[in-house]
């Protein structure tokens, strides 16, 4: 039943899956691998020779062009196509698979049309195995690196990576070229074992299948297309073994096996191994900290900002200032625009109107991913924890701009390597033991109170090392014992040095817990002073209780 053609097509077949592997592990579904390896596949013919080269196997030539060929085919596709999410990302990647192979097809000269063209027999079993293992081995050693990490979060949620200063776009794109680079190897691997390539042979069924498998075989876990093709290619051979020759069985199987997937075993089979999580570190941190701002220096600076949403005036006109070291409260009734105006403060959204300076950024000029890297972080109005880490694996990703790049050295098992991704964890650590929450670093997110979710947030803010941490509403659905715990962790934070501004409906939590607060109505700053001038100033309390309140 293993004969080496079925060794050799697990291997080609994996190898195909982990092309789509490299695209849902950022979260993105593609369907262009198929026009990749079509396009890898026939340029190769174009330069692979018909006999050995030295004694050596011409593929050698064959496999980096088809790689290169993939490569560039996805960044161009990929310059149009990445702002695309979902379901229109998966239509116009499979668009330009059938582009492709239409075109292939009406290339008679090059590619035989219809018919394909024949080459030799140059891939062997051990040759397409070594693929497969290069291809493993990276995402091996990719998986707990600072770009895996930064790839799992653009794959739980973008917003919540941009926030942490992840590049969301970049870290898409590569993702997408790395599929891309995959397919056009597969392209010449599976064309010079069959001795045929047409262009019919990348079609539609194909994409659909090569997905399949990855999604079957799990894309939680590097093994996971492995085992997809491994079961996949095994169906039709026990068909023959025990002598049912029905060619409907292994779709079937395929389609059931898919469903049962998505609805109860999201992580393939691969899901059924335990996963590798991050160990809480022993010891004291090798790294030192940069040191925040001196008090009293300007972070944010607003000259009359405004932002309008057509007739919609969000926020009005609005200037202020935050000088280092100071705990500002800032409150105001539903649709005040107190959102709007975090939003604005962290790049989230561009002025209409006016200027503001935040850790020395022009508001409007750069993409939200720059402001971590300046020292500005936040939490949001609604949990953005990923369920499916741990605590600690959370709060990890959350340190990726004061971090640095490890996947290369990890390749080659530098020490160096081990050593910053050690140091990333202490700085986790760290960060969990300022907010209370050490004991709770191994329990997966999904698990956690409410209460606790929102301080494992201000943690993985924390990881990032800011100088302005800006809270947006980290109270909202506590009770007042879990609200008085936040306020003691904020006042801890404050005084360790980082500059804090708490957006909160709750008045009393912001009163007991602020030295300075403004107030927002309508979009416009109605007031700013100290908690006890906000409580004795007529126009905050009109704007919570009402004119008639006042009179």
């Amino acid at each position: 039943m293993l004969t080496p053609s079925t060794v050799t097509f697990i291997a080609l077949t994996a190898l195909f899956a982990y092309s789509f592997y490299a695209v849902l592990y950022a979260g993105q579904l593609s369907l262009a691998q198929a026009g990749f390896a079509s396009l890898g596949g026939f340029t190769a013919t174009l330069v692979v020779p018909d006999h050995a080269i030295a004694g050596l196997n011409p593929i050698i030539i064959g496999v980096p062009v088809g790689a290169a060929v993939g490569a560039c085919a996805a960044f161009v596709l990929g310059i149009p196509v990445m702002r695309l999410r979902g379901v229109y990302l998966a239509i116009a990647t499979l668009g330009f698979g059938e582009v492709v192979r239409l075109i292939l097809i009406n290339l008679p000269d090059w590619t035989g049309g219809a018919n394909g063209t024949v080459v030799h027999k140059w891939v062997t079993p051990g040759i397409a195995w070594a693929a497969l293992i290069v291809v493993a081995y990276w995402f091996w050693r990719l998986a707990p690196s600072r770009l895996g990490r930064a790839l799992t979060a653009v794959r739980e949620d973008e917003l919540a990576a941009r926030a942490m200063g992840i590049d969301v776009t970049r870290h898409r794109m590569f993702a997408f070229v790395a599929a891309g680079a995959i397919a056009g190897v597969y392209g010449v691997l599976i064309s010079y074992f069959s001795r045929l390539i047409s262009p019919n042979d990348f079609n539609f069924p194909a994409a659909v299948n090569g997905l399949v498998t990855a999604v079957v075989g799990g894309a939680v876990m590097f093994v996971g297309p492995l085992l997809g093709s491994t079961f996949f290619t095994l169906v039709p051979e026990i068909q023959r073994a025990v002598g049912v020759q029905a060619g409907w069985i292994r779709p079937l199987i395929s389609n059931i096996l898919l469903l049962v997937v998505i609805l109860f075993l999201p992580g393939g089979f691969a899901g059924l191994i335990p996963l590798r999580r991050s160990k809480v570190p022993t010891g004291t941190a090798t790294v030192e900290m940069k040191p925040l701002p001196e008090p009293g220096t300007p972070l944010v600076s607003l000259t009359e900002i405004s932002k309008d949403y057509g007739g919609v005036h969000a926020v009005r006109d609005v200037s202020l200032e935050i000088r280092a070291g100071d705990v500002v409260g800032l409150i105001g009734p539903n649709g005040a625009g107190k959102t709007t105006l975090v939003n604005l403060l962290t790049g989230l959204t561009i002025p209409s109107h006016g200027r503001g300076v935040v850790a020395g950024i022009d508001l409007g000029t750069v993409a939200p991913h720059t402001f971590p890297a300046a020292g500005v972080c936040r939490t949001f109005q609604q949990s953005k924890l990923f369920d499916r880490l741990t605590v600690l694996d959370n709060v990890v990703i959350g340190a990726h701009v004061v971090s640095r790049p490890t996947v290369l050295r990890r390749l080659v098992w530098l020490p160096s390597a081990r050593r910053d991704e050690r140091d990333v964890l202490h700085r986790a650590a760290a960060a969990l033991a300022r907010v209370g929450l050490s004991e709770q670093a191994n329990t997966k997110a999904s698990q956690l109170s409410y209460g606790d979710r929102r301080r494992v947030e201000i943690a993985r803010a924390l990881a990032a090392h800011p100088a302005l941490l800006i809270l947006d509403e980290p109270a909202a659905g506590m009770n007042h014992v879990e609200a008085a715990e936040l306020s003691d962790v904020i006042r801890r934070l404050a005084a360790d040095g980082t500059t804090v501004l708490l957006i909160e409906h709750n008045v009393r939590m912001v009163l007991n817990t602020c030295e300075r607060i403004l107030v927002l109505e309508f979009g416009a700053l109605i007031a700013d002073g100290t908690p006890a001038d906000i409580t004795s100033n007529p126009a905050v309390v009109a704007a919570y209780l009402g004119s008639e309140a006042v009179s």
